[in-house]
């Protein structure tokens, strides 16, 4: 399986929106195939930190989903609005 932690940086001004992107983002790549879990966590001390955490069964899935018209749509649009840092582990 591989573990992503993805960890968003983002301004207090555009926080609102980069959340709802997630949120939409979490909710389409939870139907994807090969999807273990797939969530957002806001931080409970640092309000400009969140964080996606996703696990999936293996990299071909993992894959897939990176094409995806949802997440090729909406990891870009939230780029644009945040800083992003990719922890990838397998196991």
């Amino acid at each position: 399986m591989i573990r992503l932690n993805v960890f968003i940086r983002v301004d207090e001004a555009k926080r609102a929106e980069v959340l709802a992107i997630a949120k939409e983002l979490v909710a389409a790549s939870l139907k994807d195939n090969g999807c273990v879990a797939y969530d957002v966590f806001e931080s409970a001390t640092r309000p400009d930190v969140l964080m996606i955490c996703e696990t999936w069964k293996d990299q071909a899935c993992l894959d897939v989903h990176m094409k995806a018209p949802h997440f090729t749509t909406m990891v870009p649009q939230i780029e644009a609005l945040a800083e992003m840092k990719l922890e990838q582990f397998s196991f």
